[in-house]
């Protein structure tokens, strides 16, 4: 299986903090791949590393075999990484269709294409299009993030805590919104909730004190239950 993205004895500070130790994984091209870990461990960061908001003070990430450790974060957004941070970042004083609108980075065939497909999956998205996104519900506000993020042509989407703070049925919705879009694209997704990372995971790392410390498929992560419980405090 061909892999995506590539992070090699990955270093980060925020400050004068050293977030980041030693992470280290790939991507293959396809599926889901889930980075775990307990609060504080390092996941956040990682994403905004790789996007450039965090820039790595060591080590390597390499998109689609090209180094892009040193680029500014619309450089490495230009290349085909899409990302959704754990605040959702859409604009309160806009509307659902604005906010989709100003995420895109062209409008041709392609983008169209990508939107009316996302407005299928989040039919609420079609219904409050004119609504400004600061009156949306949590749950909504995590679905239009996700489409901003998806009517471009990305070809790796990092998606940071999307059911943080929201009802169970709307975990639910979003679980499968991931579970489709996964078929359309790759996505690197850090997830909190063990319910929804298992069912949609495909291959996992988990992060601890700013390391990656161990790996393997979702399936068997789900029977070690010593190792859940060491790491991710699951009994």
């Amino acid at each position: 299986m061909n892999s995506l993205l590539n992070l090699n004895q990955v270093a980060a500070n925020i400050g004068q903090y050293h977030i980041l130790h030693d992470i280290s994984f790939e991507v293959p091209s396809g599926g889901v791949t889930v980075l775990l870990g307990r609060n504080g461990a390092g996941k956040t960061t990682t994403l905004r590393t790789i996007m450039g908001l965090n820039p790595a003070s060591k080590g390597s990430i390499t998109f689609k075999n090209e180094e892009i450790s040193r680029l500014k974060p619309h450089i490495i957004a230009n290349r085909g990484i899409g990302y959704v941070p754990e605040d959702q970042g859409i604009f309160g004083d806009l509307t659902v269709g604005e906010n989709i609108r100003v995420a895109m980075k062209k409008e041709d065939e392609g983008t169209t294409k990508r939107m009316e497909w996302v407005l299928e999956l989040f039919p609420d998205l079609k219904k409050f299009w004119k609504k400004p996104g600061g009156q949306l519900s949590g749950g909504q506000k995590q679905m239009l993030a996700i489409a901003r993020a998806y009517v471009n042509e990305n070809e790796l989407l990092l998606i940071d805590e999307p059911s943080k703070g929201l009802a169970p049925i709307i975990v639910e919705k979003v679980m499968d919104s991931i579970n489709q879009m996964k078929e359309k694209t790759t996505i690197l997704l850090v997830e909190q909730n063990f319910m929804m990372a298992s069912k949609i995971g495909d291959q996992f790392y988990i992060i601890d004190d700013g390391q990656t410390i161990h790996n393997g498929q979702m399936e068997e992560l789900k029977e070690d239950k010593v190792l859940m419980k060491k790491y991710l405090g699951i009994s």
